[in-house]
């Protein structure tokens, strides 16, 4: 197994509650069940924490950048903090390299944080965020939720119940490391 240097969340579904969506609302955040002791272990390893999320509300006319970085700063207050954000803009249609399940979020937060990307984990609800971490070089880990579906489960090689279980995994790994 590789060394981990570094996790990086998902933040709809993973770290906060999607409801609802595209929320532009900081006071309507909620910490979805486990984030923020998930968050907490992460940090108390040592280990540097950031997020990685689309948000096509921008793309699609239905949010400001500036919502979704208020809806960030109060993820940030609530949960984090965090050490690194990266955030994609973009519609679906706009066929970016930041839109996961492309790679560039997941390469400018390990850039961010001055870790090799392959050293990273991300930790997310969709195939997508599993596709970034895989484009980029990294560990993806899927959490099911109550949206999860068989056929996305069979196509992720590390899958967990809860965010809990993503960072004990992530946990387990750094202690072997260390032994």
């Amino acid at each position: 197994m590789r060394a981990i240097a570094a996790v990086l969340f998902d933040r709809d579904h993973t770290l906060t509650i999607d409801d609802p969506p595209y929320n532009g609302d900081p006071d309507l955040v909620k910490p979805f069940p486990g984030a923020i002791e998930a968050v907490a272990a992460v940090r108390a390893a040592g280990l540097p924490v950031g997020v990685v999320t689309n948000q096509a509300g921008i793309g699609l006319g239905l949010l400001t950048p500036e919502q979704v970085e208020a809806v960030n700063a109060r993820v940030d207050e609530l949960i984090g903090p965090f050490d690194t954000w990266q955030y994609c803009p973009h519609a679906p249609v706009d066929e970016c390299s930041c839109r996961k399940p492309a790679p560039g979020l997941v390469l400018r937060a390990a850039d961010a944080l001055q870790v090799p990307v392959e050293q990273v984990v991300v930790i997310g609800d969709t195939v997508m965020d599993v596709g970034a971490a895989e484009a980029a070089g990294a560990i993806g880990i899927y959490v099911r939720t109550d949206r999860t579906r068989p056929s996305e489960v069979r196509r992720c090689p590390i899958v967990v119940n809860d965010i809990g279980a993503a960072v004990d995994w992530v946990l387990q790994q750094q202690a072997g490391d260390a032994a």
